[in-house]
């Protein structure tokens, strides 16, 4: 199965992180911002950089963007050009759409007008989303460490009956389970043979490099 594309729309520093990350992650990456000197300083971090206006509906069209599968709209404090291009990537038929918002009021009318999915720079770190647009299980991405991390991740529809052993996440993503979340209830340490159900959250602790295996290999559920 070919791996997702990703748009990035905006080198500010939360586009640029985001489109870093995902890039790192093994992803190809288009990134775009009208500012040349911008796309200058992400050129050679991500897979391809264009300097292009996203509120210019040809321009977009001529980039194929309808054919990426995901597009992050991370426009800086033009909100006018932000809904804009949101609306034409509408239009456009994007077939999912992620826009960030600078307040409660522009997410709002984003969400109004076709987005999937809206972020707060201040909620919604980088990082944070971009293993969230790998996969939607992903509920939180927290790093511990330079190459650590724990994730929590709600139960993906083929972990679902599943007992931990069956699972075998630690032989086959060298990740451990830490805990699993059943509504209130946190049971630290769970056993073995312990049986994952539905809307159950997993919390994992790993190297980043496996815990983005793990994500990717349960990213299309």
């Amino acid at each position: 199965m070919a791996k997702k594309q990703y748009a990035v729309i905006g080198m500010g520093r939360f586009g640029s992180s985001v489109a870093k990350a995902l890039t790192d992650m093994g992803f190809e990456v288009l990134a775009i911002d009208s500012n040349e000197q911008r796309i200058q300083e992400v050129v050679n971090t991500v897979t391809h950089a264009v300097s292009a206006d996203s509120t210019d509906e040809e321009a977009l069209r001529a980039l194929g963007i309808r054919n990426f599968d995901v597009v992050v709209v991370a426009i800086g404090q033009d909100i006018q050009s932000s809904i804009l291009t949101t609306l034409i990537l509408k239009d456009l038929g994007v077939k999912t759409l992620i826009v960030k918002a600078q307040n409660e009021l522009h997410g709002k009318v984003v969400n109004k007008i076709g987005a999937d999915k809206v972020v707060f720079p201040e909620r919604d770190m980088g990082l944070r989303v971009a293993h969230h647009l790998v996969s939607p299980n992903i509920l939180d991405y927290i790093e511990i460490s330079d190459d650590y991390s724990i994730i929590e991740i709600k139960a993906p529809a083929p972990m679902i009956g599943q007992s931990l052993k069956q699972l075998d996440i630690r032989a086959k993503y060298k990740c451990n389970v830490m805990a699993i979340k059943k509504g209130s209830h946190m049971n630290i340490a769970p056993y073995a043979d312990d049986l994952i159900d539905k809307d159950d959250i997993l919390v994992i602790v790993g190297k980043n490099s496996d815990l983005t295996n793990l994500e990717i290999a349960y990213s299309e559920g």
